[in-house]
């Protein structure tokens, strides 16, 4: 089984490629599955109900989310209607949507989970403990399991794949919108990447208008972001799955840009 985790999808550059790559991307890797992180899909913040649709329509299955994902009021009713659109599940009780999602891809069963960080982030229920609770619920049947962790630092998100080595196919990061080179598998069969990348304007300041962000660093003074506009790149992650064991046999990091036309 192939899978494709893409990188952090940021504002319409983002949305433009996805429906450029994805569809190529998922005949030349033969892809079983394709899920993307859309915490910062709409204007870069948030999701509203167009901007998933179009998502969707790019050939995307599974949508995740960050801290970000509420930043739209219009998002928090798609989370609670779609699907396809996962949350952070360390989320109090009663919080709108769903911190994981099971989908069968030819007739087998893949469970994708999202989570936040602690470590410089907004104070968040224990992501290891809450994890936990939810593979002790899982059907045992389901081997191929995907770990969104959405988390600022990189030894969190280390500990976290060091954490489930064994437990899931492969603990992704998102959040820090810069692809590391530290994809590996893990003893027991886990693959690991502490951050994915962004899928967005890559002529930026991680999404951002430069002059916008090197004005509020320079001053001081609070600058309303905008997304930036050019440089678009896609940036994500594919791995093969053992479906018997749920096992990474392969993971091989992508980037992709627009053609020159």
């Amino acid at each position: 089984m192939r899978i494709l985790m893409i990188g952090d999808v940021v504002a319409a550059p983002g949305r433009r490629i996805l429906t450029h790559w994805v569809p190529r991307l998922r005949r030349e890797l033969q892809l079983d599955l394709v899920v993307a992180n859309v915490e910062n899909a709409a204007g870069g913040v948030g999701i509203t109900s167009s901007t998933v649709a179009e998502i969707r329509d790019s050939g995307v299955d599974v949508l995740t989310g960050g801290n970000h994902i509420w930043d739209k009021s219009e998002g928090i009713g798609v989370i609670e209607e779609s699907p396809a659109l996962v949350r952070p599940l360390n989320y109090p009780p009663g919080t709108p949507g769903r911190g994981f999602g099971i989908y069968s891809v030819d007739g087998q069963r893949v469970a994708v989970l999202n989570a936040l960080g602690r470590i410089f982030m907004n104070p968040i229920d224990c992501p290891f403990r809450t994890i936990d609770a939810v593979l002790g619920k899982l059907d045992p049947a389901i081997k191929v399991i995907l770990v969104d962790f959405h988390a600022e630092a990189t030894a969190e998100k280390i500990a976290m794949g060091w954490y489930l080595d064994g437990r899931v196919s492969a603990v992704v990061g998102t959040h820090t919108h810069v692809q590391t080179a530290d994809e590996r598998i893990l003893p027991q069969g886990t693959g690991y990447l502490t951050d994915v990348g962004m899928t967005g304007p890559h002529d930026s300041v991680i999404g951002v208008r430069k002059e916008l962000a090197l004005r509020r660093m320079t001053s001081g003074l609070p600058v309303r972001f905008q997304p930036a506009e050019h440089d678009a790149r896609l940036h994500g992650v594919w791995m093969e799955f053992e479906p018997t064991t749920g096992r990474t046999v392969h993971m091989e990091r992508i980037q992709r840009r627009m053609d020159p036309d």
